[in-house]
């Protein structure tokens, strides 16, 4: 079974007009090399004697793609147009599509991902083997607000410090927050002076900053387990972008202006510009 004649069926299903089959109700379709082209593996097995199941395409370089895990905006407007009905939530959720990767678009971005991690740790910001957004976030607490850090007298590596005060550092990578909130360690809380949360966007500039006194966090969250939960209604009076309690922590205007996002440097720019 060749690649093009596999492509070739799929756009030629995708051409004709299914209103009337039985197609819509399929657990797995499969993608041609437009974003509009699909078509059922039911049919494709039909086609190629060779095509007997999933694995064939596997072998391919195909990739599992759950609608209910990844979501698939081209998949639902095709078949919403095709089937002429509306894919409910029940029937997407036993959907997969099968799709081959644009392995060249990935092999690039690796490679600029390769250059990029390169750079960051030549510039000792990526220095161990936590994820990026957490340690560009210690490292943003780190230049704004002037810490440094020091051997640590227990199994943590290092703590940070801020003049001979201890801050716990908590990085939140999402462009929303949780409802659920920040999760934090009680005993991390109960070790520091300060608590610092640095939210950052998907594209790791920095969404909004709250700085904490850790005696407050233990005083307002009481519920009794090892996991605090900062949910932002809760601390949201303490943003920066609300509150100037600890302007005169910032020590390097400049980068907190320089790596925030547009919307969070608007907020703040009258203070620290």
């Amino acid at each position: 079974m060749k690649l093009e004649n596999l492509y070739k069926e799929i756009g030629g299903f995708s051409k004709e007009n299914q209103g009337s089959s039985n197609y819509y109700n399929e657990d797995f379709y499969v993608q041609g090399p437009k974003a509009l082209e699909f078509a059922p593996l039911s049919l494709l097995k039909k086609k190629f004697a060779s095509l007997n199941s999933p694995s064939e395409l596997l072998e391919l370089g195909f990739v599992y793609q759950s609608i209910d895990f990844f979501g698939s905006d081209s998949f639902v407007k095709w078949y919403e147009k095709k089937f002429a009905r509306k894919l409910s939530t029940a029937t997407s959720n036993k959907m997969t599509i099968l799709k081959i990767p644009n392995n060249k678009s990935i092999f690039d971005s690796i490679e600029n991902i390769d250059k990029a991690y390169k750079n960051l740790r030549a510039n000792k910001i990526l220095l161990n083997g936590k994820n990026l957004p957490v340690q560009l976030g210690e490292w943003y607490a780190r230049i704004i607000f002037g810490l440094y850090q020091k051997k640590s007298s227990s199994q943590r590596g290092f703590d940070f410090k801020l003049d001979d005060r201890s801050v716990e550092i908590k990085v939140h990578w999402a462009d929303s927050s949780s409802p659920k909130g920040v999760k934090i360690r009680r005993s991390l809380v109960q070790l520091s002076d300060y608590c610092i949360i640095i939210y950052i966007h998907n594209n790791f500039m920095i969404r909004e900053i709250c700085f904490l006194d850790s005696k407050f966090i233990t005083r307002k969250f009481t519920e009794k387990g090892h996991t605090i939960f900062l949910k932002d209604s809760q601390v949201s009076n303490y943003f920066f972008s609300k509150s100037s309690k600890h302007d005169d922590k910032v020590i390097n205007r400049t980068a907190l202006m320089k790596y925030s996002s547009p919307q969070f440097a608007i907020k703040i720019a009258d203070r620290f510009q």
